[in-house]
């Protein structure tokens, strides 16, 4: 086996593939931007419909859409022409997918689009092909050939139609302001979602808090410590807001005569806090930078008033690392 000539093969389809993504942002116009504003005005969804590859494709496109703020739903050409053409309604935007842009499959799900006045637009490489004569708008995928060197493997095109659909979903995405929190409502689940989580999600709450006043004995201290379970304790002022915090690295400061002080004595002022509308993420690199367990959360209208405590375990159990 000639290893040599497999690792130059992979580098030149990766090569051949990244050239022609070069040439397609080169011919980015108005026909993009088109399409984004036929879709945003749409009152319904973006339906994404490709046979073979383009549908493959189009699967991931359609993907991309939902999770960033515009609704879209794929619908296979063939099922189309055997009852899904009725998932398709005329406040809808149609997104059909094909490189030459004559797939026979493709044939009454055009037609209906026609018929009905819904509005479509094509992606193919040939201007003159049946797709993009009927599209109301077209984007045109430069013809570079594809990276198997015979022309008949979609290699090229379909990283090209791939690019073309994460380009127009991201511009659609900033245009409607879409940001972390809304992307979070789609992602609840997996790495992506742990790592969107707020502060507030993750943190404990009400009789939870470990608080007591600062006029407290350190014995009422250490027994909310180790009844609470968090290895801290907040001190709070006459006021009810959050002047200290007695830590394990206090206890062991003040050992001698220790039951012998109040917390407000023991404590160490100003400790680091957080609010609730910050990312987990945010509250991890916290603790680390700080060597610290915990962080309790402040109010972030009334500085001062605690509102629940974060624990560095909880952070890692909800996968945020």
């Amino acid at each position: 086996m000639d290893r040599e000539k497999l690792i130059n093969t992979a580098r030149r389809v990766i090569e051949d593939e990244s050239r022609a993504l070069t040439v397609l942002a080169e011919t980015i116009g108005d026909n993009l931007a088109q399409a984004a504003e036929l879709i945003l005005n749409a009152p319904g969804r973006v339906i994404v419909s490709g046979m073979g590859k383009s549908g493959h494709i189009g699967k991931k496109i359609t993907a991309t859409l939902a999770s960033t703020g515009t609704p879209a739903h794929f619908v296979h050409p063939a099922e189309a022409s055997h009852g899904d053409l009725g998932m398709i309604t005329k406040g809808d935007v149609v997104l059909i997918l094909s490189n030459s842009g004559e797939t026979p499959e493709l044939a009454d799900l055009i037609a209906h689009t026609r018929r009905f006045g819904i509005t479509m637009i094509g992606i193919a490489s040939r201007r003159e092909s049946s797709l993009m004569q009927q599209a109301d708008v077209q984007l045109l995928l430069p013809q570079l050939g594809e990276a198997c060197g015979h022309g008949v493997v979609p290699t090229i095109s379909t990283t090209m139609t791939l690019a073309l659909g994460d380009a127009l979903a991201v511009a659609l995405m900033e245009h409607r302001e879409f940001g972390a929190e809304h992307f979070r409502q789609f992602h609840p689940g997996g790495k992506l979602g742990a790592r969107l989580s707020k502060v507030r999600d993750l943190m404990h709450k009400d009789d939870t808090i470990p608080l007591i006043a600062e006029s407290a004995a350190m014995g009422d201290a250490l027994l909310t410590i180790s009844q609470k379970g968090f290895g801290v304790v907040g001190v709070l002022n006459s006021d009810g807001y959050l002047c200290g915090i007695v830590t394990d690295g206090d206890l062991r400061r003040h050992m001698d005569g220790l039951l012998d002080h109040t917390a407000g004595e023991v404590m160490t002022k100003s400790p680091r806090t957080i609010g609730p509308d910050a990312l987990a993420e945010e509250a991890v690199a916290v603790m680390n930078e700080k060597k610290i367990t915990c962080l309790f959360v402040e109010d972030p209208v009334q500085s001062g008033r605690v509102v629940g405590i974060l624990h560095i375990h909880d952070c890692l159990r909800a996968g945020v690392v």
